[in-house]
């Protein structure tokens, strides 16, 4: 791709906003050319209202650019959202209307019946969808494309190959979330040190509703939801980066171990065959130690944009059950949106 893509960030100086700028560093095909964020952050230089929360230093580039207004008047091809969900909805839905590509984190539109909610290895026929959504919502050039939760991420990718070889029934996971997918400042200290905090506001619904999605079937208009029963109960746990799911499977076909340590290594999708500049070589990486995978030690696996499943065994109420490792701000929220972003302008809707 010989074209560069002029970057506009909104919610810039928040953690979501923040791993943006990190990860799009140096792009190939990006570059950010905008940052925005509320009217307490606007009209500074972004080094001086970010207080920056990434390893290094903020890009050169990035540190003196002028915070603007979340206003569909940026200079830029398309925009990615950082937003908190309490703002992110009609901000989302004033730069689709004015022509800006969207590529969300946020949750606000994520099951609207007309805007995809993405994994590129997962579900790239599912952009389709915009299409019908430009007709729908009279938009020019504009749209809404969203990447799921961060725990779902995981999770979906997992299933993903299991449910197009066997068939998915039932599935039940139990996660350990790190504490930066609450953003920050977070769960306090005194919550969390020496404790398993188990609860995390709309975390199961989330997990239990948009794998059905991202996995259905794209019907010209809408998505048609996987029939798969899943059961999700969510931990926040002392780990800074790293979701940990413990996965059950129900498998409509018989299989045996091998035949899921297969699939599991030879999965790839979409990305891998484009060879998008963001894309693991390998989506899916099997660990067959007896005490891994762990997040200290594998989230950061292809840059963390893999997924690590390791510990895959014979169930004795469903049929397998195996861990899942997903570093959730990376591939669980900007880095998906990235590759979402190289997608669509490899398919021409950017």
């Amino acid at each position: 791709m010989s074209k560069r893509f002029r970057v506009g960030i909104l919610g810039a100086t928040g953690a979501v906003g923040q791993r943006f700028i990190q990860l799009l560093d140096n792009h190939p095909w990006f570059e950010i050319t905008a940052v925005a964020a509320s009217e307490r952050s606007a009209g500074k230089p972004y080094k001086e209202a970010a207080t920056w929360r990434m390893d290094g230093d903020i890009p050169e580039k990035v540190a003196n650019f002028t915070v603007q207004l979340c206003e569909p008047k940026l200079d830029c091809d398309f925009v990615f959202s950082g937003l908190d969900s309490n703002v992110a909805g009609p901000v989302e839905s004033s730069f689709a209307a004015a022509g800006y590509p969207v590529i969300s984190n946020s949750k606000n539109h994520r099951m609207d019946e007309d805007v995809p909610l993405l994994i590129p290895e997962v579900n790239p026929e599912h952009t389709a969808l915009i299409s019908y959504q430009r007709s729908n919502r009279g938009y020019d050039r504009g749209c809404l494309v969203t990447n799921p939760n961060c725990s779902t991420i995981g999770l979906t990718l997992a299933l993903k190959p299991l449910n197009d070889r066997f068939g998915l029934q039932h599935v039940s996971v139990t996660t350990m979330q790190a504490l930066s997918g609450a953003g920050y400042p977070g769960v306090s200290s005194l919550d969390i040190l020496d404790n398993v905090v188990p609860y995390i506001g709309e975390e199961e619904e989330k997990m239990e509703r948009e794998p059905l999605k991202l996995l259905g079937t794209f019907r010209e208009t809408s998505i048609e939801p996987a029939a798969i029963g899943i059961s999700a109960q969510c931990n926040r746990v002392h780990v800074q980066d790293g979701h940990l799911e413990c996965v059950s499977v129900a498998l409509e076909r018989p299989a045996d171990l091998n035949d899921l340590l297969d699939t599991f290594r030879q999965f790839k999708g979409l990305p891998q065959e484009l060879n998008l500049p963001y894309a693991p070589k390998h989506p899916i990486i099997v660990r067959e130690e007896s005490d891994r995978p762990q997040p200290r030690v594998d989230r950061n696996t292809e840059n963390g944009m893999a997924v690590t499943v390791g510990r895959i065994r014979a169930c004795s109420v469903l049929d397998y059950k195996m861990l899942v490792l997903v570093h959730n701000t990376v591939r669980g929220a900007a880095g998906t949106a990235i590759l979402n972003a190289e997608l669509l302008a490899e398919q021409g809707y950017i």
